[in-house]
């Protein structure tokens, strides 16, 4: 069931959006050469206590996953695309990093995550980031009362293509609320005009994700979560939590 947020209730999830914003910008302050994932775990724990918020992501176990995720950030690296376990890994000069945050507060869910490298950037890396964030850009210039699902989808996916990336199949955004998934789902590639209409209150997690090497098959590691590119390419994922307004879409995890 879709569920169309209150004008109160946009308040208050701009509230848990600015909290996962902090968080995010706190990793990657933090993130440099020697430093592990734990650690970043543990800065985005520190930004969630002083804020009183919880997290959405410590201890949840969707069908497919054999245990329960262990922290409250996901931390993908150089190939890995989405839902890294952070762990003891030392992140090195070059690394691409990906960290997806969200945060609950006073019973309203933020979800957004962000991009970048450590110490020297490779040039194809800094243009796969930008062309990430052009692509959630397009879908968030869609995401305006009239259009459809699909219209959203075909923006992001037209970035993608047109770039040449590769985007992992059967993944893409949700509705956000109450609770960190909620209906519809979003992929980040279809037809214009069609899926659900937008309508003032909807709030979808907008999360398209590149493959630099342009194929879509990945394949997940023994533990269970961590979504790699099957050819060894890097990948990078950008998000934004979005309230679809009458004056326009409003991004809720903004700093």
């Amino acid at each position: 069931m879709v569920e169309l947020k209150s004008d109160s209730a946009l308040a208050a999830m701009r509230e848990a959006g600015r909290v996962v914003a902090n968080a995010l910008a706190a990793c990657e302050d933090a993130a440099a050469v020697g430093v592990s994932l734990l650690d970043l775990d543990e800065v985005a724990r520190g930004v969630l206590k002083a804020a009183g918020a919880g997290s959405p992501f410590l201890g949840y176990r969707p069908a497919f996953a054999p245990a329960p995720f262990p922290a409250v950030i996901c931390a993908s690296v150089n190939d890995a695309v989405v839902h890294g376990i952070p762990d003891g890994y030392r992140l090195r000069d070059g690394d691409l990093v990906s960290i997806d945050c969200g945060a609950l507060l006073d019973g309203w869910a933020g979800d957004a995550a962000v991009s970048f490298t450590v110490g020297t950037a490779r040039a194809e890396d800094t243009a796969l980031i930008a062309d990430n964030r052009r692509a959630l850009e397009a879908g968030i210039a869609a995401a305006v009362v009239g259009n459809r699902l699909g219209d959203i989808s075909h923006a992001i996916g037209t970035v993608a293509r047109g770039g040449r990336y590769g985007m992992p199949e059967g993944f893409g955004g949700h509705g956000i609320g109450r609770r960190m998934h909620e209906d519809p789902h979003l992929p980040n590639e279809g037809r214009p005009g069609r899926g659900y209409p937008l309508r003032p209150g909807l709030v979808l997690a907008i999360e398209p994700m590149l493959i630099a090497g342009g194929h879509d098959a990945c394949d997940t590691d023994p533990d269970g979560w961590t979504l790699r590119t099957a050819d060894g390419s890097r990948a990078t994922h950008v998000e934004h939590t979005v309230a679809i307004t009458e004056e326009g879409p409003r991004i809720l995890t903004l700093p």
